[in-house]
C-alpha cells in the first residue's frame, strides 16, 4: 500500500479487473469452482443465469455488516469500492470480451495464476472484494501468523465440494482444488515471496566479521546471538540475517570464504517485518496507528 491514495485506487481497480478476468473468463467459462461467495454466485450463474457481480454484492451484505467492527471503516470503504469494481467488470465489461474456450486444465492453471495476481494486488492495498475475504481478513488480523493464501484456500473447500454435488461433476472438484491451490500459492508468493523469503543462521567463531561481510555483500543488517558448543562448551556466535533468495546465495559464498568451518542454516520465512522489508497491514491500520 502506497502513501498516494490515487495510486492505491488505481492498483485496486487493476487488481479487481485481473481477478475478475481470471474468474469469469477462465474458471467460470470452464466450469471450475472458485472461492467463497463468488463461487456460490458462480453456481447461481450456471444454474439460473444470475449476474455474478450483482449476486456477490447482495450476498455480501450480512458478511460486511458482521465484519465491519473487526476490520474498520477505512478497510470497509476500500472493499466497497473493490466490490463495485468487481461487479462492473464481471457483469458489464468481461461478457463483451473473448473468453477462453480451450482445454479445461489450461483454463484452470491460467485462471488460478491470473486470479491470484489480482487478489494479491487487492490485498496489498489493504482491501478486499468482500465475501469470505472479509472473514479470512478478520482471521488474519486476529491471528497474523497464519499464511493468508492458506486461509483463502481453506475457505474455498466447502464451495468446491458444493459445486461438485450440485453439478454431479467429480472432475470439477479436482479442477477446483487445483485452481484454488494456485490462487493461494500465487497470493503468498506475490505478497511475501519476492521481497524477503529467507532467514540465515550462521554459527561462527567471529560474529562481528560475519556481520561486516553480510553488510558488504548484501547490504543487510544482522544480529549476533551468543551461543555455546554442545560438545565441548566453546563459545560461539550465531549470526541471524533476514534476506532474499539472491542475497542468501551471496551471503553463503561470502561466509564460506571468511570462515570455511562455519555452520549455515537456511530457513524459509513467510513474512518479515522491519526496516528494509515491505510491511503488509490488514484491517484497522488507521485505528492501530492512533
Amino acid at each position: 500500500m502506497t502513501k498516494n491514495k490515487w495510486v492505491n485506487l488505481l492498483l485496486e481497480a487493476i487488481g479487481c479487473f485481473i481477478s475478475a478476468l481470471g474468474i469469469y473468463s477462465f474458471a467460470v467459462a470452464a466450469g471450475v469452482p472458485v472461492t467463497g461467495i463468488t463461487g456460490i454466485c458462480a453456481i447461481f450463474y450456471r444454474l439460473f443465469g444470475l449476474p455474478i457481480g450483482v449476486a456477490t454484492i447482495v450476498l455480501n451484505i450480512p458478511i460486511v455488516l458482521f465484519s465491519y467492527k473487526k476490520l474498520g471503516r477505512a478497510f470497509f470503504l476500500r472493499s466497497l469500492f473493490c466490490m463495485a469494481m468487481f461487479a462492473v467488470y464481471t457483469d458489464t465489461i468481461l461478457p463483451h470480451l473473448p473468453i477462453y474456450q480451450g482445454d479445461r486444465l489450461l483454463a484452470t492453471i491460467c485462471g488460478g495464476v491470473i486470479g491470484g495476481i489480482g487478489d494479491a494486488l487487492i490485498y496489498m492495498q489493504n482491501a478486499s472484494t468482500g465475501g469470505l475475504d472479509f472473514v479470512t481478513m478478520a482471521i488474519k488480523v486476529k491471528h497474523p501468523h497464519l499464511p493468508f493464501g492458506n486461509l483463502t484456500f481453506a475457505a474455498a473447500l466447502a464451495v468446491i465440494v458444493l459445486n461438485g454435488v450440485v453439478f454431479h461433476d467429480v472432475d470439477s472438484v479436482i479442477y477446483g482444488l487445483l485452481f484454488n491451490y494456485l490462487v493461494a500459492a500465487v497470493i503468498n508468493k506475490v505478497m511475501f515471496g519476492f521481497a524477503s523469503s529467507m532467514l540465515a543462521l550462521i554459527v561462527t567463531d567471529n560474529g562481528k566479521a560475519a556481520c561486516e561481510e553480510i553488510d558488504r555483500v548484501a547490504d543487510r543488517g544482522s544480529t549476533i546471538l551468543h551461543g555455546q558448543g554442545g560438545f565441548n562448551g566453546d563459545p560461539k556466535d550465531v549470526v541471524l540475517c533476514a534476506c532474499s533468495n539472491k542475497q542468501l546465495y551471496e551471503i553463503e559464498q561470502a561466509m564460506k570464504q571468511l570462515d570455511p568451518g562455519c555452520f549455515i542454516i537456511m530457513l524459509q520465512s513467510n513474512e518479515v517485518h522491519g526496516e528494509g522489508f515491505r510491511r503488509l497491514e490488514l484491517g484497522k491500520t488507521e485505528e492501530n496507528k492512533a
